[in-house]
């Protein structure tokens, strides 16, 4: 993962984005199962998987969930900040292998709040596989 950083809810304006990558592992599936307690036989079981409509093993749609929840809490805002809604629609599967890039965007900011609302997406070779909106409280300078 990139360097850590902090950005408070005055530094943010619409239209700012970041990004994150990383590459999905066998690891990382299992992992993800344990930590979940989710071992659907199409992330774990390649035999069972090849019958499926995806013909393969695939990662776990909120494992690339997790992957926004990292750009958020130690990229962009950064520490401090806490989800307060996600909703994420799943386009196309993410295969061992696979290197999904996930991006913020700033789309509006609620200065009462001090909420921010992203769109969110995530890619593979440039292929939609998720895409979401996400509302975050940033903490203020003030």
């Amino acid at each position: 993962m990139e360097d850590i950083v902090h950005t408070y809810f005055e530094d943010l304006a619409v239209g700012r984005s970041a990004t994150l990558g990383k590459t999905i592992t066998e690891a990382d599936i299992l992992m993800f199962a344990g930590v979940s307690g989710d071992t659907n036989p199409a992330h774990m079981d390649e035999e069972y998987a090849a019958g499926t409509l995806f013909k393969g093993r695939i990662a776990h749609g909120m494992l690339t969930g997790a992957l926004i929840s990292a750009l958020f809490g130690t990229k962009f805002p950064g520490p401090g900040c806490i989800y307060v809604s996600q909703a994420l629609r799943f386009k196309a599967p993410v295969r061992i292998g696979d290197t999904v890039r996930v991006k913020a965007e700033i789309t509006d900011l609620i200065a009462d709040k001090k909420f921010a609302v992203f769109r969110t997406t995530a890619t593979v070779n440039g292929k939609l596989v998720t895409d979401g909106e996400a509302t975050l409280l940033v903490p203020s300078r003030g």
